[in-house]
């Protein structure tokens, strides 16, 4: 019997930080909740089949406060930022934002996160899962650099879907559908400070809303909620159904400290030869050369239905466990299992023919390319 029958709540307590719009979650039927980054993240408004439809046909709205922004000020910001991420982020403009990741000496992915440049030496770095702020405090305190670490008032909701524009053009204007990908701008809506980003987490069209006073949370959520009632807003939460259509990864189960930027396919983020130091650039240029051992890949797996994993599970070629599963779910549009593993490289190709231990038996799986839906970026002209 999965242990996970056995869980029936989370315990809410002052441990464990709440988000601002913690309460309008709990009015919107919000059903359950994690623990992600020392907060509580809803995981479910009771069904993730309707969320999923309602992601990819309409808009949701998310409380994603869990992304605990880290601020990096300072006159040296931007060398310390660069000593941070094997990507240039000097070539990032103020107003945009980029994808990055961050590696120990090794190579191994510490975390990834949007980072976001709001003037010219301050940035937000916002992570996934971990304690990136005290790793960063910890690299500053040896760095001898003139930077200060923060974690500011911000907290952020996801708008996400394809009808996304039309809520966000009611709320902020023409900015909203005019602005470019990865672009950001501050703003207020009803004298709330916000920073409004056309990014997210879903792989369809978004944004993503940073609050600046927490104390304003639930009259934020309002009055998205608002904008989107006529059409048919719904909260919702991340999708693992969604996100692994997306190829779009999940940090401490997709990816961990065993894996490089090579293993889990983000290369382009590496500016392996910039002039500036960055922490792991011997062992990065190393393993360019001689190519990684490792790759996560997608997945189709044979019979019926899966709901997830609650654990990394064992993948064979033959008899011989050769990788592991790190995430799956049944895919309600392609109609079939889906999942992501970390496979040798010479078994990586697609068409790998393969076996995953599921939680009750052992099925077949073929290796497929990732994306099986790539990410929507382009706001349609006529919308």
């Amino acid at each position: 019997m999965n242990e996970n029958q056995f869980i029936s709540a989370l315990t809410i307590g002052p441990r464990v930080r709440k988000s601002p719009f913690f309460d309008a979650t709990l009015a919107a039927g919000v059903k359950s909740f994690t623990v992600y980054n020392h907060m509580y993240l809803p995981t479910s408004y009771g069904d993730p089949l309707q969320e999923y439809w309602a992601m990819v046909e309409g808009v949701t709205l998310w409380d994603v406060s869990c992304e605990r922004q880290i601020e990096v000020s300072g006159s040296d910001a931007i060398e310390f930022t660069q000593l941070l991420t094997p990507r240039d982020v000097a070539s990032c403009p103020v107003g945009r934002c980029r994808y990055v990741v961050f590696t120990d000496h090794d190579g191994g992915v510490i975390n990834d996160a949007i980072m976001l440049r709001l003037e010219e030496t301050r940035f937000w770095l916002s992570p996934g899962d971990g304690d990136v702020l005290l790793w960063a405090q910890g690299v500053a305190a040896r760095s001898g650099m003139d930077v200060k670490l923060t974690e500011p008032d911000v907290s952020p909701l996801q708008l996400q879907g394809p009808l996304a524009p039309k809520v966000a053009r009611k709320l902020f204007g023409d900015v909203a559908v005019e602005m470019g990908y990865y672009h950001l701008h501050e703003l207020e809506l009803n004298g709330i400070p916000l920073v409004l980003s056309r990014t997210g987490w879903s792989g369809e069209l978004g944004y993503e809303i940073y609050l600046r006073d927490g104390s304003r949370g639930t009259e934020l959520w309002d009055l998205v909620m608002a904008a989107g009632e006529e059409f048919g807003i719904k909260p919702a939460c991340p999708s693992a159904m969604r996100t692994i259509e997306g190829g779009i990864l999940s940090y401490a189960s997709d990816i961990t400290r065993e894996d490089t930027p090579f293993t889990i396919g983000m290369e382009r983020l590496l500016d392996l030869n910039k002039s500036q130091e960055y922490i792991g650039k011997a062992a990065l240029q190393q393993i360019a050369k001689e190519g990684t051992p490792r790759r996560l890949v997608g997945i189709e797996i044979d019979g019926d239905p899966i709901s997830g994993n609650d654990r990394f599970w064992d993948v064979f070629e033959n008899q011989d466990k050769v990788g592991h599963l790190t995430r799956c779910a049944w895919s309600p549009r392609l109609e079939r299992n889906i999942g992501l593993v970390n496979l040798p490289t010479e078994l990586a190709e697609a068409g790998t023919a393969l076996k995953v231990q599921t939680l009750d038996d052992l099925r077949d799986g073929i290796v497929v390319a990732l994306p099986w839906f790539k990410s929507i970026t382009k706001i349609p002209d006529d919308l």
